[in-house]
């Protein structure tokens, strides 16, 4: 007879790792499969090594769905304040960054060692480097791995999704939805750098390095955050957030407000007697190298504000508070921090994430449709998510 398990977890990242010590807390013998050596490699390297675990403003308007409802019952039932809670209970030492994005003061690895402990304490039996080869149900559900069979009463699907291959990623979530006839949403990389087309990439590799403080936005969308210009195009925290809200990569026009705090066209008016040049006029508010590099291209540059036309003038505003750039791609899934799309939304029940038509069958975390702002919104989403799953064990 194979392993007998209430509850067989695959995925040993944080949304499996939450649903597992919650299973646990209720007293069911817990299985997590992890097909790589190590578990919460996503933890481990968020946030530059200090994980952004939650954040404090979380909310359901943080989050991208085919159906924007679908979180509210999932963050309403364990909040960023429950997580916190959890991580106060180990004195984990944290800091707020900005827009409520808490940090580790040590190392991410504090949030990985907790969740060990708290497996061991409820004695989760954890299989790593188990290559998980079919999946099956009949009166229960039937993982055959090349570590053996393993039997249970419940399965919970945590296998993230596309982003990172490095530390694993795979679509194996999606093909276990597809076998049991559940609808998937197009998959695409979300917070993600974005690469110009060809005919921009002198200009951009010329930027490249520089960081800015921006608005960003497509279509109706708007962030304001840091920009970075790269070789291949944008990055930065303000780039990745509209990342996830492209459409598509490719013929996708941004507008990026390089001077959001100031109004040049009325600097411009009160200072129209200026003898400046408006390259030094403007490099009191943008860097050398951005105005010399949009200098190249206009001659207007380099003659002195009362020299210039209100026209002129006008026209150099717009162009600095409404910089239009094209995009031809994004940087992918190797770079992309999460994968937009996935298990969709309507096949599963808000309240439990259980499937709607296979009962006892969840799905949790990234492999859903669900992507959350930059900002320690999707590890909200998997502790959430996780947590409900768990929760709703009998």
């Amino acid at each position: 007879m194979p392993g007998k398990y209430d509850v067989i977890i695959i995925g040993a990242g944080a949304a499996g790792l939450m649903a597992a010590i919650r299973s646990g807390q209720k007293g069911k013998r817990v299985l997590v499969v992890e097909h790589t050596n190590k578990i919460g490699e996503k933890i481990r390297i968020s946030g530059g090594g200090r994980c952004n675990f939650t954040n404090l403003y979380t909310s359901n308007h943080n989050f991208i769905s085919q159906n924007p409802h679908f979180v509210k019952s999932a963050l309403s039932q364990y909040t960023q304040h429950d997580f916190i809670n959890l991580v106060e209970s180990y004195k984990i030492a944290y800091h707020e960054k900005t827009l409520g994005q808490l940090f580790c003061d040590g190392s991410s690895s504090q949030i990985i060692n907790m969740f060990i402990d708290l497996c061991t304490k409820y004695q989760v039996d954890i299989r790593l480097s188990c290559n998980v080869k079919d999946v099956f149900k009949n009166d229960y559900f039937k993982i055959e791995s090349d570590q053996g069979d393993f039997i249970g009463d419940t399965l919970v699907i945590a296998t993230g999704g596309l982003s990172i291959p490095k530390i694993g990623a795979s679509d194996f979530g999606y093909r276990v939805a597809k076998k049991f006839g559940l609808n998937i949403v197009s998959t695409k990389p979300a917070l993600v750098p974005l690469i110009v087309p060809d005919e921009q990439k002198k200009l951009f590799n010329e930027l490249r390095g520089i960081s800015n403080h921006s608005i960003v936005t497509y279509k109706d969308t708007s962030f304001t955050e840091n920009i970075l210009f790269t070789h291949k195009g944008l990055s930065g925290p303000a780039i990745l957030q509209i990342s996830s809200y492209l459409n598509k990569f490719d013929d996708e026009k941004i507008s990026i407000n390089l001077l959001p705090n100031l109004n040049l066209e009325n600097m411009f008016a009160a200072d129209k007697n200026n003898k400046q040049t408006l390259a030094n006029y403007l490099k009191v508010y943008l860097t050398n190298r951005l105005v010399d590099n949009f200098s190249l291209g206009n001659s207007d540059f380099n003659k002195t504000i009362t020299d210039l036309t209100k026209e002129k003038l006008s026209y150099i505003a717009k162009f600095i508070h409404n910089f239009q750039v094209p995009i031809s791609d994004s940087e992918g899934y190797l770079k992309a921090e999460v994968t937009s799309g996935g298990v969709d939304t309507r096949e599963l029940s808000s309240k439990t994430m259980e499937s709607i038509k296979v009962p006892g069958l969840f799905f949790v975390g990234e492999v859903v449709d669900v992507t959350g702002w930059l900002g320690g919104y999707n590890f909200q989403w998997a502790w959430s998510s996780g947590f409900v799953a768990a929760n709703s064990f009998k």
